[in-house]
């Protein structure tokens, strides 16, 4: 990049040279803001087999939400000196596939603020609309006007950055017989949240059995972890959710054929904001990590997470190939532990 300061990107364009032929780089989109003109990279590593699991990250879909690009941008980088090296790493990717949007919102990013540059909120943009009181929130999104925040476009076009999203999601995870992605996003709680479907409705999801069957595999793995594992719907209702948007799509087409696990990664900033409550008064200090040993902190705090994804995609018996006895023993247990049913 020239003419313009933007370290993200500038951080994202020297990974993508030092990785070179050993990733699949393409522009999967340009977007245009006043004089100026930003692409949104996607990267692809492992083999080109269309019959693998594959695991994808995105990251600014919000774009006062830097943090979850940065900690993806990390992750590339342990990745990168991984390759030289570490050889079990080389044998998961020529079995699955990984895959990265760091930068989905470019404009958001590059001007902090939480909207593109059409002023539209990516998160509350597709079709999907909201069931129940929680729904009718302004902070659930609305059309009234772009001068407010949560505002979700227009009704018949989604934004070039959502579809670019729903691009990706098509031709690299819905092609798979298993897929995960993930989505980072920071702003909300003091706890690190990972949250499944539905966020549009308080209703369990086609996959909640193996949902559940994968929490329970990682608190097992890991007694100690720090996450709130639930639906988004636990927390609040929006309209537009992209990911509700592109569930129901897949499900729409391949029922129980295949399955596609989309997880939204929140990190609970609060806390980083109530040790120094000052930092509210900066543009970034809701939803960043604004001293530096902080923010080393989370850049490393969820490496743990990705490889865990990575290797339950590799062997999925434990979690993902359950009997219908096992589903409906999981279903029984997720509607009491989530839903109060």
């Amino acid at each position: 990049m020239t003419g313009f300061k933007f370290p993200e990107l500038e951080q994202l364009e020297r990974l993508i040279g030092q990785f070179g032929a050993r990733a699949r780089t393409e522009v999967i989109e340009r977007i245009r803001y006043k004089h100026l003109e930003f692409p949104i990279y996607s990267l692809t590593l492992g083999t080109t087999k269309p019959d693998v699991p594959v695991l994808a990250f995105f990251g600014g879909v919000h774009g006062l939400e830097k943090i979850g690009s940065e900690v993806i941008l990390s992750y590339l980088q342990t990745i990168l000196q991984l390759l030289d090296w570490d050889e079990e790493l080389l044998h998961r990717l020529e079995n699955s596939r990984l895959v990265f949007v760091p930068i989905v919102n470019p404009v958001g990013v590059y001007l902090g603020r939480r909207s593109n540059g059409n002023c539209v909120d990516l998160m509350r943009n597709s079709p999907i609309e909201g069931e129940g009181v929680g729904a009718k929130k302004i902070y659930s999104g609305q059309r009234m006007t772009r001068y407010l925040p949560w505002f979700r476009g227009d009704l018949d076009k989604m934004e070039k950055e959502s579809l670019a999203l729903c691009k990706v999601v098509g031709d690299q995870l819905f092609s798979s017989p298993l897929s995960i992605a993930l989505d980072l996003h920071s702003g909300f709680g003091i706890k690190d949240r990972l949250w499944f479907p539905y966020a549009s409705r308080q209703t369990p999801f086609t996959y909640i059995p193996q949902a559940l069957a994968l929490k329970e595999l990682f608190d097992r793995c890991y007694q100690n972890h720090v996450y709130k594992i639930e639906p988004m719907s636990q927390e609040y209702v929006i309209n537009g959710d992209l990911w509700d948007f592109l569930f129901d799509q897949f499900v729409s087409q391949f029922g129980e054929k295949k399955l596609f696990l989309p997880l939204t990664l929140e990190m609970g900033s609060w806390l980083w904001l109530r040790k120094n409550p000052m930092h509210l008064f900066y543009r970034h200090g809701l939803f960043h990590p604004m001293l530096p040993h902080r923010q080393q902190r989370v850049l490393r705090r969820h490496f743990v997470l990705f490889d865990f994804l990575h290797r339950s995609l590799l062997y999925p018996s434990a979690w993902a190939q359950l009997t219908p006895e096992q589903k409906t023993v999981n279903q029984h247990k997720a509607e009491a532990l989530w839903y109060g049913q």
